[in-house]
């Protein structure tokens, strides 16, 4: 068994953003060489997400409404972990979107089902963050 390891690194230059990452994962993969096996894409912050889902617009605009109604950013003080910092709403918007996906690896494609892509949710950028790829697999 083979297995590949990448960081892939953003800045988003907003507090929340939704980044399709797909064609970075996609080149990974095809970097790895492996054919049959796993992808783990993994966000390495605590206020970031990595998520599946559709790549459109309304869409990503409803998540973004949504979660600042389930975790509004402001007021600070609501929150009891802001003690000289203000993203306690970014950590809970990352425990609802999730931290990883996995998806198959076929015949050296990622299998996907219709419309769906990876995503990065950023919920405290506006500073430098990662990403992990690994690949797993022949």
């Amino acid at each position: 068994m083979k297995s590949f390891r990448k960081e892939l690194w953003f800045n988003a230059p907003t507090r929340r953003a939704f980044i399709n990452i797909t064609h970075q994962v996609e080149e990974c993969l095809r970097d790895s060489g492996i054919k049959e096996g796993f992808v783990l894409v993994n966000a390495m912050h605590i206020t970031a997400s990595v998520f599946i889902n559709d790549n459109e617009s309304g869409l990503h605009h409803d998540f973004d409404v949504w979660l600042e109604r389930l975790a509004p950013h402001e007021p600070v003080s609501q929150y009891h972990h802001n003690n000289g910092e203000d993203n306690a709403d970014a950590h809970l918007k990352r425990q609802v979107m999730g931290r990883e996906v996995v998806v198959a690896v076929t015949n050296g494609r990622l299998d996907f089902g219709p419309w769906e892509q990876i995503f990065y949710g950023e919920f405290d950028g506006r500073r430098k963050k990662r990403v992990l790829v690994k690949i797993i697999g022949e």
